[in-house]
């Protein structure tokens, strides 16, 4: 088993994966992708019914517990002891921090805005990426990352928010998410080299169970949760799908195809994301927002084709 030991420095991997690994990983992060797509939508639905923390700490939990019987069920062997702090992380970062960031997000703007600011996902985590990973970024791919972030942030200056400002609460709290998704993708990928990404989601969501089941515990007598179908539903594909069947498909294709490269599949999730708003939630969505949408999308996918090499 490789070393595991380091959270802040990932292993050291081949800048470009064969061609039949690619494939595999490119057709496992769209199965991903498509998953994802539909969680700010189902966000929106849950929120309604109960605070993005209660939301945040219960569908961390009860996707925890299924992970647990999942790997009781396939007799998972335990991982190296020096991979938990890595898992520990990368837990933290997808099934907290950025699952609160975006809970909060979506009570003051709508899906789609908050698709048009996960569109810089892809970059984020191929810069963190690389980063970790000791690649190095050529030119083109700043150019285009750097364009996709001019792009959004004046869009987001020219629109008002709910509250009548340029730049609210809920963009800043959209950017946070990305940041935190990033990092947390980076780490779980690495780990699904060595785990699987069905193991890698699993036991990220486990170590973190001594922290959310007593936090679970307490928001169920100070959190006021009002249950409807629409909220229900909503929280149920939060954990099944948002939290880890999604991760499943996720993790295996970053991890066959690298993360750098399959990461620009997930240019197809804000589309994807406003395509669900505008069905979902008529009359929300502008032609701004998917022509920013498609720019963003557009350059994202730009970045992703710079060719990474070691240093």
């Amino acid at each position: 088993m490789e070393d595991q030991s380091s959270v802040i420095r990932l292993a050291a991997r081949p800048g470009n994966a064969p061609p039949q690994a690619a494939s595999r990983g490119w057709f496992l992060g769209l199965v991903g992708v498509v998953g994802f797509s539909f969680s700010l939508p189902a966000n929106v639905w849950a929120v309604a019914g109960a605070d993005p923390w209660t939301i945040t700490v219960w569908r961390s939990l009860a996707a925890g517990i299924l992970a647990l019987a999942i790997l009781r069920a396939a007799r998972a062997p335990r991982p190296d002891r020096r991979a938990l702090p890595a898992l520990a992380v990368g837990g933290l970062m997808v099934g907290l921090a950025f699952q609160l960031l975006s809970s909060a997000a979506v009570t003051s703007i709508d899906p789609g805005r908050g698709a048009v600011i996960l569109g810089l996902l892809p970059a984020c985590t191929a810069v963190v990426a690389a980063v970790l990973g000791d690649e190095r970024l050529p030119g083109s791919f700043w150019l285009a990352s750097g364009t996709g972030v001019a792009v959004l942030t004046a869009y987001l200056l020219s629109r008002p928010g709910a509250g009548g400002d340029g730049f609210g609460t809920g963009d800043l709290e959209m950017l946070g998410a990305v940041v935190c998704a990033s990092v947390g993708y980076a780490i779980g990928a690495d780990q699904a080299r060595t785990l699987g990404g069905p193991q890698s989601i699993c036991w990220s969501l486990v170590v973190l169970l001594p922290l959310t089941l007593p936090l679970g515990v307490v928001s169920l007598f100070v959190s006021e949760v009002s249950w409807s179908p629409t909220v229900l539903g909503g929280f149920a594909y939060l954990v099944l799908v948002s939290q880890l069947l999604g991760f499943f498909a996720w993790y295996a294709g970053l991890a066959r195809g690298g993360t750098a490269r399959v990461s620009q599949v997930q240019q197809l999730q804000p589309l994807l994301t406003i395509a669900w708003s505008a069905l979902l939630f008529a009359g929300e969505i502008d032609a701004r927002t998917v022509a920013v949408g498609v720019a963003v999308g557009l350059l994202v996918w730009l970045a992703q084709r710079a060719r990474l090499t070691r240093r």
